[in-house]
């Protein structure tokens, strides 16, 4: 395997409230040098909440990229300073109103790597006590409770997100850890 390529030169082309975009020259073994954009996310956490061992919360919302409202498992981001659990137990709240009495590692994945640094971690949430939702002002999120197999034909007849199905084959496969656990 050849060695990864240096950064010879790095810009940053845009500055948004969701991400960043940085164009990174690189230096390849062989002399050849190519720009690679990069947008910049940071971690994200990703919540497998489960009521019961046979049910999931889902939530609904618009998804403008996709221009629909997709069914999707809670996510959102991990703040700066904030520990992943933490980020994932607040993100849970938020969006469903549900706290949870244990939130406990399944793994990390980058989300797309060819061309963004996002890594995704993965919680499982249960022991969950209902509460009341506080979501950002540009949140309208709608609450669902399926079974897993009602949640299979919900993401089947629709265009689903990689996140919720990765979710479901995970309680649907033994519920063992994948990737590395927390990134910081």
């Amino acid at each position: 395997m050849e060695e990864p390529p240096r950064i010879v030169g790095t810009s940053r082309c845009f500055a948004g409230r969701v991400f960043n975009v940085r164009s990174d020259t690189l230096a390849f073994s062989d002399g050849a040098e190519h720009r690679i954009d990069v947008v910049e996310h940071g971690l994200s956490v990703a919540i497998v909440a489960t009521p019961s061992p046979r049910e999931i919360v889902l939530v609904r919302q618009y998804r403008h990229a996709a221009r629909e409202c997709v069914w999707e498992i809670p996510a959102g981001g991990a703040g700066p300073n904030e520990a992943p659990a933490d980020a994932a137990a607040r993100e849970l709240r938020e969006e469903t109103g549900f706290s949870a009495a244990r939130v406990a590692p399944i793994g990390l994945i980058w989300t797309t790597p060819g061309f963004c640094d996002e890594a995704m971690q993965f919680f499982h949430a249960d022991g969950l006590t209902a509460g009341a939702q506080t979501l950002d002002a540009d949140e309208r999120i709608d609450i669902g409770i399926f079974d897993v197999e009602a949640a299979w034909r919900l993401v089947a007849a629709r265009t689903a997100d990689a996140k919720t199905i990765l979710a479901l084959f995970w309680l649907q496969g033994g519920r063992h850890e994948f990737g590395r656990t927390v990134r910081r």
